[in-house]
């Protein structure tokens, strides 16, 4: 997958998608200090919210109050959302600053503005990870498609990632757990695995709304290329989602971390040039556990094996010697030498 020029994938860092969302509270001036606190702790991506309430929600939804406010979802989507040209503005400025700029669009004017001002992939959101309309609509415009799966399983999904799989776009499936924050009981690492059995032609990732870098982290070294995580300039600000959000240490924290997760997480298992000289000192070598003469028969109450490594014999060859002639005297602790043995 290739998202603004930046390669996605297995063989890639991860990407870490900082979510500004509505964390801004409607303020655009709120919000581009928060891609800029983002950008100075090293971001490569920032994601918004579109919001257009009227074409996103009927007035039933003044009557529901999400579990993280306590205000109608309605309300708080009213308050938090920008104007077009507000998000026109907060996009320049992200993209000026060299970093890509994704939103979810929460209705199908949204999928439209964001496809007329040139985004260059779409994320979908776990709410709409199964309403397939919105999803049939946004493939139509043939950009890469993040889609988060929380609220899902893995029969549920089938019929969404299937009008994905069968566009022909490029996308990536985000394990997910929709609860602000999200308690350790009921995020799913395991998810990252059951996504990635299901659906091959899938990259994977990991939205994280848990408190704290160990999940992301983790869903890092079990293979996910993408982490999505809330942020905020602050964790003194208002707002549904603080308590889920990231700071800037803390994303840089992630950043640096996940590149070296992704190294190690790709390293076959082999002794490394740097470890010989460790090599030598920490095994063990084949010595005398006692002076010998010429011509004793090896038996095991004669050897041992001890540190430094630099003996001739390593300790993985101590029993080879079990039985056999020695040709030299040794004094206990000298090394054993192939040389010492009669053939």
């Amino acid at each position: 997958m290739n998202i603004g020029g930046r390669c996605i994938g297995d063989k890639e860092s991860p990407l870490v998608v900082v979510e500004i969302g509505i964390n801004h509270g409607g303020s655009l001036d709120l919000a581009k200090s928060m891609v800029n606190a983002a950008f100075k702790a090293g971001a490569e991506c920032i994601k918004h919210q579109t919001h257009f309430v009227e074409d996103e929600m009927t007035e039933e939804a003044k009557s529901i109050f999400p579990p993280n406010a306590d205000i109608s979802i309605w309300d708080v989507m009213l308050q938090c959302s920008l104007s077009r040209d507000e998000e026109i503005s907060l996009k320049n400025h992200t993209e000026n600053l060299g970093m890509i700029y994704l939103s979810t669009p929460f209705s199908r004017s949204a999928a439209d503005f964001l496809f007329d001002i040139g985004v260059k992939a779409f994320k979908i959101g776990s709410g709409e990870a199964d309403n397939l309309p919105l999803i049939r609509h946004i493939v139509e415009f043939q950009k890469p498609i993040i889609l988060s799966t929380g609220m899902q399983s893995i029969q549920s999904l089938h019929k969404s990632v299937d009008i994905i799989n069968n566009s022909g776009v490029d996308y990536a499936l985000l394990e997910c757990t929709n609860l602000y924050p999200s308690p350790a009981e009921i995020v799913s690492l395991q998810g990252i695995n059951e996504l990635r059995n299901a659906f091959p032609n899938a990259l994977i990732g990991f939205s994280d709304h848990s408190i704290g870098s160990e999940m992301a982290l983790a869903a890092i070294a079990m293979g996910s290329c993408i982490i999505e995580r809330h942020f905020t300039d602050s964790r003194y600000r208002s707002g549904p989602d603080i308590l889920c959000s990231m700071d800037p240490t803390e994303l840089r924290y992630i950043i640096d971390r996940s590149k070296e997760i992704h190294i190690a997480r790709n390293n076959k298992k082999f002794r490394s040039s740097a470890e010989e000289s460790v090599y030598k000192f920490a095994r063990a070598s084949v010595v005398a556990d006692k002076d010998l003469i010429a011509g004793s028969v090896i038996t095991e109450e004669d050897i041992w094996v001890r540190r430094p490594g630099s003996g001739p014999i390593a300790a993985m060859d101590y029993y080879k010697l079990i039985g056999k002639t020695l040709k030299n005297d040794k004094k206990f602790n000298d090394f054993i030498d192939w040389s010492d043995i009669e053939e």
